[in-house]
């Protein structure tokens, strides 16, 4: 099971960081899950976001995670979103989807709303595994 937490968060951040937190924790249970969140949260690769934020702020949260940012991607247009949270990271999406990536929410079973951005021929993968590990994965 260890192995499925591992390549899920080497898929999720390449950071060497979030698989020795993984390993630390054992690899079982909710000690898992939260060191997953924790090492992505601390490697930067984490969005937390509220569902009532706006689309300027969805932008500003999305440009300084490490896979967007070395892309350069312009996400101007994704702060004149109006409306929800939903319709911006659709935006946001058509704009990564020319540099390969794909904006994921990763349910921590909080009201929160944790997005990470990741290639986007890796999400079949991460979605799949993230069902396996009991955690909601999806796009959108």
């Amino acid at each position: 099971m260890i192995e499925d937490w591992l390549r899920l968060g080497a898929l999720l951040e390449d950071d060497s960081e979030v698989a020795d937190s993984i390993r630390r924790s054992g690899g079982a249970g909710e000690d898992v899950r939260a060191a997953l969140f924790d090492a992505l949260d601390d490697a930067g690769a984490l969005a937390y976001m509220e569902w009532s934020d706006s689309g300027v702020e969805l932008a500003d949260a999305l440009a300084q995670l490490p896979r967007v940012f070395r892309t350069g991607a312009d996400l101007d247009e994704v702060g004149d979103v109006d409306g929800a949270l939903s319709d911006a990271i659709a935006e946001a999406d058509g704009i990564l989807s020319g540099h390969g990536l794909c904006t994921l929410y990763l349910d921590e079973g909080s009201d929160a709303c944790p997005l990470v951005v990741v290639a986007r021929s890796d999400v079949d993968e991460i979605t799949a595994l993230a069902a396996r590990l009991s955690i909601t994965a999806r796009t959108f």
